[in-house]
């Protein structure tokens, strides 16, 4: 076999467990040699659509069986897969489509009309709908069963381009980060070193798949175990519940959100979890206050912290320090190096904060069509710039503190906001916050604080002053509070502060916007 990537697991997993389940959605099941009949046809249909090794194939779309199929498909022509975040504007869509200069897309029909209102559809050349077609699109099913069952041939390099993976743009545009097919293997082996993942693995795919850690740190890992995958099309916790019960889950990757929802549903207390194995959380800190909440149930949380562009593991908190290290990210992958360093590149003491750099064979070999970034982002040796502030305590576990964009400083003192937030989600009315800093008369900066409560819950700024008093120094205490129902957040589940500083100060106090 030619083939050295991704594009290879279909075939390898077929012969090994061909009638194993490897995915389930909605109901339906698909074992693995249908996963691989399947992706086969549909790499032959794209082939005779032009698809050729190194053009961009796009998936826009909830989650569903069809990621993989077309992922895969891609992968056996030798060309590169890149997920489109199904929340995008058809404008924003047309930026990303156009910059990776994408030769055909497939989508569901909750995208139809975001697709219908694309500028650059005619430059896209194949465009597939996964039910009603609108005109002049294929219809998926009749699409792939005409295709060739007969694999393709095609040499594909492990330093092959695999995945174009779009940030989530909260400041200007997104950049595309390149990941190879090393990148990719690279990354399932160190999450396989540091969590026991077994064959019989029924993980949810409950996160969106166009986001790394979903796609990365689950689906392929599962896949290459020979687990399998339940598919939640979107996120609902009832819903959650429901899988849980129904298919004994035994894995589950999330963001703080999602974890929150979950602990905080009614059904929370009398569910039946003893079939999970580990919970795993990244994306952005996690409050140890929650993670806490996991650990009284007598549950395994695993936090891990990487990006997009390192595929997206760098460190890892394994299940045996779960409890002792609760809070931290871990230690650095088993290949992956990790520096905290200050400005001048040098490394910092224990306790001392400096911005995470990190050398592998995971991280990026840069950004796609973008060499100023790619330059940037990089110091001598390979050590990735990640812009996350950090320390590592004297065992060397790393603690995230913060993106060094969203710092502030008040008094002439640097102030943290993930800090801030962690502090404040402790207090049994929030549910949700995310701060801020604003221009202030006296101290130059202080910070603003936005907050969701509890169905019925009240506070005030007096309260949640005083019950952080306790717990932060005078000058981290924000000086405003707002109640919102609910934070502005990418698809990925981050929180897009950009939006939360545009909004116009009403003085201190609670306010509700």
């Amino acid at each position: 076999m030619q083939n050295e990537g991704i594009g290879s697991w279909p075939a390898r997993r077929a012969q090994l467990s061909p009638r194993r389940t490897a995915f389930i959605h909605e109901g339906a099941e698909v074992t693995y040699a249908e996963v691989y009949e399947r992706s086969t046809k549909l790499a032959s249909q794209l082939r005779n659509a032009g698809v050729r090794a190194g053009d961009r194939v796009a998936y826009l779309g909830v989650n569903h069986p069809a990621f993989a199929e077309t992922m895969f498909a891609t992968h056996m022509l030798g060309a590169v897969f890149v997920p489109l975040n199904f929340r995008l504007t058809a404008r924003e869509l047309d930026y990303v489509l156009d910059h990776c200069g994408a030769c055909a897309l497939v989508h569901g029909p909750e995208c139809a009309e975001a697709v219908g209102a694309l500028t650059v559809r005619e430059g896209i050349g194949t465009v597939v709908a996964l039910r009603d077609p609108a005109a002049g699109e294929e219809d998926y099913e009749p699409w792939l069963a005409s295709g060739d069952p007969e694999p393709a041939d095609v040499p594909v390099a492990r330093d092959d381009a695999a995945f174009i993976l779009y940030t989530s743009g909260t400041t200007g545009r997104p950049k595309g980060a390149t990941l190879t097919h090393a990148n990719l293997i690279w990354n399932t082996l160190n999450l396989m070193v540091g969590l026991d993942i077994a064959s019989d693995e029924v993980t949810l795919i409950s996160a969106p798949l166009f986001h790394v850690a979903a796609l990365n740190q689950t689906l392929l890992p599962t896949f290459l175990k020979g687990g399998c995958c339940v598919i939640m099309p979107s996120w609902d916790v009832d819903v959650c519940y429901d899988l849980m019960a129904e298919h004994r889950i035994t894995w589950m990757f999330g963001v703080t959100t999602m974890f929150a929802a979950f602990a905080q549903s009614p059904r929370w207390k009398d569910a039946d979890l003893s079939s999970l194995r580990n919970l795993m959380s990244g994306g952005a800190p996690i409050p140890e206050a929650l993670i806490r909440t996991y650990q009284e149930r007598g549950l395994v949380f695993c936090q891990g912290y990487g990006l997009t562009e390192t595929a997206p593991g760098a460190t890892f908190l394994e299940a045996a320090e779960s409890i002792s290290k609760a809070g931290t990210a871990g230690l650095p992958a088993f290949f992956v190096n990790v520096r905290l360093v200050r400005p001048d590149l040098t490394d910092v003491a224990a306790g001392e904060r400096g911005e995470v750099l990190i050398q592998g064979p995971n991280v990026t070999p840069g950004y796609w069509n973008d060499p100023e970034a790619t330059a940037a982002a990089f110091s001598e040796g390979g050590w990735f710039h990640s812009g996350d502030i950090a320390t590592r305590d004297e065992d060397g576990y790393v603690s995230i503190v913060d993106r060094i964009k969203d710092m502030y400083i008040s008094g002439g003192e640097n102030v943290y906001p993930a800090e801030v937030e962690g502090a404040l989600f402790a207090h049994p009315a929030v549910t949700g916050c995310a701060v801020v800093g604003v221009p202030h008369e006296k101290w130059g900066q202080a910070g603003r604080a936005f907050v969701t409560l509890r169905p019925g819950a009240q506070t005030s700024g007096e309260e949640l002053r005083a019950f952080l008093a306790g717990r932060l120094a005078k000058y981290k205490v924000p000086a405003h509070f707002d109640q919102v129902d609910a934070l502005p957040r990418t698809g990925s589940g981050k929180i897009q502060k950009q939006k939360l500083r545009g909004i116009p100060l009403r003085g201190e106090g609670v306010h509700r916007l």
